[in-house]
């Protein structure tokens, strides 16, 4: 309640003595009364703050986000937030193009995406901000056959790629290829979701394709593909993002959310193969290959946590790829929508 409401509730209550019959109450029965009034005055004063919690929080999982999934294994944030009768409800998402869509959709509170999704996506009006980091992982390259004689980036001209438009993979793709010297215009791009991009190298339908784990570790250690180029750099981070609504009215919950995510990140570093047992069962995939995804490809002892200048120099990298590539409108405003994304705050105030 305001301070400047007590006075006035006081100053209203005391001529509460000139209703008819008041004047006649006991003190007992008149100190009775003017509690019940000023308890009135405090629910209508705290009525927001009684309600400012939502009635569900729902999260996206997916093979690419080893926290979310054991999350969603475990049921943290299920216990945490059954506490105040909040519902919690899993979205699966196939790829950082499908966690964007769930957000702005209005089907998911939050999304889990690499970096430079979140900022195609917020560039393009998806009313997002990024809130945590995840994981700093290697978690793409360019892959070829085994048998491919392709020996370089620049042997991909006029080759077919795979891809998943959208997501880390797709901007890894740009910048090696611009790295190179060549764009998309001397390449044919086939824009498949990520497991079909994996199925369509292996039958030769396509000559390279530009892989995510657990999906392109599988390949490696399945099919014996090969990893056509790496470069650790060129991965954007793995990065939580909430609705900007959401966040507005229930910050506490999105500081929830964090602090179940840190206890997931923490976890997976002391207990590594279980993790990996988690992981390979959610992607139907052998444990050497999730073992392989997480040893060698997911950091998550350093780098994470609040969204930090690493970040932000990762996702400045991307926007002349937006620009120059013509992934967005040319009224659209990549630096602005950069500005805009990001919001440490409410990691910062959760991670103690």
């Amino acid at each position: 309640m305001s301070n400047h409401l007590i006075p006035s509730f006081f100053s209203h209550f005391s001529h509460f003595s000139h209703f008819s019959n008041f004047s006649h109450f006991s003190p007992t029965r008149r100190a009775l009364l003017a509690g019940a009034a000023f308890g009135i005055v405090l629910a209508a004063c705290g009525g927001a703050a009684a309600t400012s919690k939502p009635a569900e929080v729902r999260l996206d999982y997916a093979t690419y986000n080893l926290s979310s999934l054991v999350l969603h294994k475990n049921g943290w944030l299920e216990e945490e937030l059954g506490k105040d009768g909040v519902k919690v409800t899993w979205n699966f998402s196939a790829g950082s193009n499908k966690a964007n869509e769930l957000v702005n959709s209005g089907s998911s509170d939050f999304g889990s995406t690499a970096g430079a999704a979140a900022l195609l996506a917020r560039t393009n009006g998806v009313p997002q901000k990024t809130v945590y980091i995840f994981s700093k992982p290697e978690w793409t390259a360019l892959v070829v056959r085994g048998d491919s004689t392709i020996a370089s980036v620049t042997d991909l001209k006029g080759k077919k790629i795979a891809v998943t438009r959208g997501t880390d993979p797709f901007f890894f793709l740009l910048r090696s290829l611009k790295e190179a010297g060549l764009s998309q215009s001397d390449v044919e791009i086939v824009n498949l979701q990520h497991a079909d991009g994996r199925a369509a190298l292996i039958r030769g339908d396509v000559d390279a394709w530009s892989g995510l784990d657990p999906h392109m570790a599988s390949a490696q250690l399945t099919d014996g593909a090969k990893l056509l180029y790496r470069n650790i750099n060129f991965n954007t981070f793995g990065v939580l993002n909430v609705r900007e609504d959401f966040a507005q009215k229930y910050p506490e919950y999105v500081k929830k959310v964090i602090i179940a995510y840190e206890r997931a990140r923490k976890w997976i570093l002391e207990n590594p193969d279980q993790a990996a047992q988690i992981l390979a069962e959610a992607g139907k995939i052998d444990p050497a290959v999730a073992t392989l995804q997480i040893s060698e490809r997911t950091v998550l002892d350093k780098d994470t946590g609040a969204p930090n200048d690493a970040l932000k120099a990762a996702l400045q990298a991307v926007v002349p790829i937006l620009k120059d590539e013509k992934l967005v409108a040319a009224e659209k405003d990549p630096e602005k929508a950069l500005t805009e994304l990001i919001d440490a705050s409410l990691a910062t105030a959760a991670i103690k």
